[in-house]
């Protein structure tokens, strides 16, 4: 396909020759196919490949991710040829089956079909990126739970958990075939199921597996109590920790290769309970990481007053929210629109958790002396432009982040802060002067992340008003709110009614009139009044947008955010 589909873009003028080669040369460092490697050096997008393919051919294009395909059409081919040829099967029509390709030259791959199922065969085109996602959700190339659970015996009860143990033993329990079968399946259905998290927790009378997906936490299994020690020791052999230390908390990674070529990180955290080590699990996927702004959930004026701010030489820019609320990926996201062979960024973070290309990335390393200020230290010493703080913590870490932005570099940092306005006190909580943090700072942003409607189940509703005017919707707005939206509950999001995630975002910048208050010693109440009068759209407000768009519903505005005093 490499030469014949390159061949046909240069034709055709979609691509240059130079831009062909340089796609090639890349194909054959990183492996792959020539469409994939075109589009992951921005030469040109795989829908537009796909359109390209379509037209070419004289055969449609499909989204495969707005399909819910039969499960008995899904087993007229098998694994190996799937993955061989890159192809899904997606409907059944009598004699006809109709398969989804990335490439519908592919002569030999349609025969090959035809002779496996004895079924004529259509071709639609689709990208292939959504062909190797789809895959990975139909076609489970682990066992399944049922089958791994058939091999092991009847459960039994622990009594003590305290009892002596024996290294040796462990390990040789975490390699038998049932456990690493357990737990490989464990980490491949977590990626199915588009989880961000695993939780593996051991209590007294019972051991469970739940995967946080879009959120929020679901148990998934209960794997028998006897497994309990032998699941913990397999992770940490596979993340390189020491299963013989069950008293202090340790850190690791677990990197495994996909079929496709796809590799998977795992941050993996382990800590030790009441009645054994909980183990949590952060699922880190590169191909997933959204860096382009206006997909984030941005508004279009919020997001000009983002890009505005990061834009300047100097100064402070703040995201700040809980955990797990998109602040890493926000920042990245200004990184990438910074990263520029003219500017020299520099990167304190706890831990790495993408690798960026043209970003110098530093791990801390506390058990050695580098923490984040120590290497903020280090950083202004490299003559940077720009600086990315993982987090504030303390006032030493603040102290140089604000005179570093003082000096002529522009800083990006997180908080954990309830709100925008909030950011400013706790600063001043940490014993950073008033005219410090007015002075060095741009811009605040708070976020949250809430989760979607399903678009395959999604139906609209009809809700009283005053359930509206409790969430702070105003009487003559109520005519905003007319396509309120509801999933409910399909195949595709598993029942729940929601897929994928959206993030609120409250910008506030740090005008004259903030910097007046500040030195004043305002409330973060009386900065925040200030904030929206000046046009700043709070978390609420950003909520009730995506709630009239239909992105998002009732429950998930209550969820995320707050009323507004």
């Amino acid at each position: 396909m490499a030469t014949n589909l390159g061949e046909l873009l240069v034709r055709e003028k979609v691509i240059s020759p130079e831009q062909l080669q340089k796609a090639l040369d890349e194909q054959k460092t990183s492996g792959g196919r020539l469409g994939f490697n075109l589009s992951k050096l921005g030469i040109v997008k795989e829908d537009e490949i796909a359109k390209f393919l379509s037209k070419q051919y004289n055969v449609p294009t499909v989204n495969l991710s707005e399909f819910e395909i039969d499960p008995k059409v899904i087993k007229l081919l098998p694994i190996n040829a799937v993955q061989k040829y890159q192809v899904v099967p997606v409907n059944r029509a009598g004699a006809t089956l109709i398969v989804a390709m990335a490439d519908p030259s592919n002569i030999f791959a349609i025969d090959d079909i035809k002779f496996l199922t004895g079924l004529n065969v259509e071709v639609v085109v689709a990208v292939e990126s959504e062909i190797k996602k789809t895959i990975d959700k139909y076609y489970d190339q682990s066992a399944t739970l049922q089958d791994v659970m058939s091999d092991f015996e009847e459960d039994v009860e622990v009594i003590n958990t305290e009892d002596a143990f024996d290294v040796n033993e462990l390990e040789k329990e975490s390699e038998d075939a049932p456990v690493v079968k357990l737990v490989n399946l464990i980490l491949t259905d977590a990626i199915k199921k588009t989880a961000s998290d695993i939780h593996i927790e051991p209590y007294e009378k019972s051991f469970r597996v739940r995967y946080r997906i879009d959120g929020v936490l679901y148990e998934i299994m209960k794997p028998p109590m006897k497994l309990r020690n032998a699941i913990t020791s397999r992770v940490k052999i596979m993340a390189s920790l020491d299963i013989a230390e069950r008293r202090l908390p340790q850190d690791g990674r677990i990197k495994i290769k996909l079929p496709g070529g796809k590799d998977m990180d795992y941050r993996v955290s382990v800590l030790p309970t009441l009645f054994g080590e909980k183990i949590v699990m952060r699922l880190l996927d590169k191909s997933n990481l959204q860096l382009d702004m206006t997909k984030l959930g941005f508004e279009k004026v919020p997001l000009e007053c983002f890009k505005e701010s990061i834009a300047k030489p100097y100064g402070m820019v703040l995201v700040t929210g809980p955990t797990g609320s998109g602040k890493t990926t926000t920042l990245y996201s200004a990184l990438s629109e910074l990263n520029q062979t003219t500017k020299n960024i520099s990167t304190a973070e706890d831990p790495v958790e993408f690798n960026l290309e043209g970003i110098n990335q530093v791990q801390m390393k506390d058990d050695i002396g580098l923490n984040f200020a120590e290497a903020l230290r280090s950083f202004l010493r490299q003559d940077p432009n720009i600086i990315m703080v993982g987090e504030i913590r303390d006032f030493e870490t603040a102290e140089i982040a604000i005179k570093a932005a003082l000096t002529g570099h522009l800083v990006l940092s997180t908080l954990h802060t309830n709100d925008a306005p909030s950011t400013i006190n706790r600063m001043l909580n940490m014993g950073i002067e008033p005219f410090l943090v007015a002075s060095a700072t741009n811009l605040i942003v708070a976020q949250r992340l809430a989760r979607k409607v399903c678009l395959k189940c999604q139906e609209t509703i009809k809700v009283p008003d005053q359930a509206l005017f409790d969430l702070g919707v105003k009487k003559e707005d109520l005519g905003k709110y007319q396509n309120l939206k509801k999933g409910k509950g399909c195949g595709m999001c598993s029942e729940t009614g929601y897929k994928g995630r959206v993030a609120l975002y409250e910008v506030m910048s740090v005008g004259d009139e903030i910097k007046e208050l500040i030195l004043n010693g305002a409330s973060a109440a009386e900065i925040k009044r200030e904030a929206i009068r000046l046009g700043m759209k709070s978390l609420r407000q950003s909520a009730l947008t995506k709630l009239a768009e239909g992105t998002t519903t009732i429950e998930e505005v209550v969820r995320t955010s707050v009323a507004d005093n």
